[in-house]
């Protein structure tokens, strides 16, 4: 059986840690397009599609954010699978009628979240509250009509499902390398960030590597989608408590 077809649609501006994490991470061929230079695939002959972060906001008026969003959107609409990570996570969101803000305030570093379904296809295999590096001042404030979150902390909402639809708020790819890069990049007071420096550490890595089950899961779901065919439904879909579509 051929290895599942994606396209990844890298948001990231060219950090080269983005497109090493999603490549380590997803058992799949990939197609990389960088959405930032405008690059989108021509057409939707794939199983499945990855949305990765950025350091952009997806309310921002840019061109590509929009193109991205139209393109996504016609993908969704051909039943394609797709999962977002923080940024794509938002982006989904918002394509799907959800609302994205400025939280006010930056979550970074490890930190806990909780599922809150005890069921989910996504998160099967990963603890009732895990841990996790996150990195972000935008959240997912409101949900898409007929989603159902999946996951959260005291800061936000960490992931949704909405039928083939999913996305997470945390980052279940990077490693410490890619966290430690991240930190001494953003703009934080000396003390918080060498408090996040701190912590991470070979003990938190191995820990949250845990979530990395949410590829091998939305891997394993493209591969059942495309089993079943086009407009067709896994009867484990609805363990989510998801609506049967769109």
């Amino acid at each position: 059986m051929r290895r599942p077809r994606l396209a990844l649609l890298d948001a990231s501006h060219g950090d080269e840690n983005v497109p090493r994490n999603f490549r380590r991470e997803l058992d799949a061929s990939l197609a990389e397009f960088d959405v930032t230079e405008g690059a989108l695939p021509a057409g939707y002959e794939f199983d499945g599609v990855v949305v990765t972060g950025s350091r952009s906001s997806v309310y921002w008026d840019e061109d590509w954010i929009d193109e991205t969003k139209a393109w996504v959107s016609d993908a969704i609409d051909r039943d394609l699978p797709c999962l977002g990570v923080c940024w794509g996570h938002q982006l989904l969101a918002d394509v799907l009628g959800g609302t994205v803000a400025d939280m006010g305030v930056y979550e970074i570093g490890y930190n806990e979240i909780d599922r809150t379904r005890d069921e989910s296809i996504l998160f099967a295999g990963v603890e009732d509250t895990f841990l996790a590096f996150t990195t972000h001042s935008d959240a997912v404030v409101d949900l898409p009509p007929g989603a159902v979150e999946l996951a959260r902390n005291e800061y936000s909402n960490h992931g949704f499902r909405a039928d083939h639809v999913f996305g997470v708020q945390f980052h279940p790819e990077y490693d410490r390398q890619s966290a430690r890069d991240l930190t001494m990049e953003k703009e934080l007071d000396e003390d918080r960030r060498e408090a996040v420096l701190a912590g991470i550490t070979e003990e938190n890595y191995r820990r949250a590597t845990g979530t990395k089950r949410v590829f091998e899961n939305f891997v394993a779901y493209v591969e059942t989608h495309r089993r079943n065919g086009d407009g067709r439904r896994d009867r484990a879909v609805r363990t989510d408590g998801a609506p049967p579509g769109r």
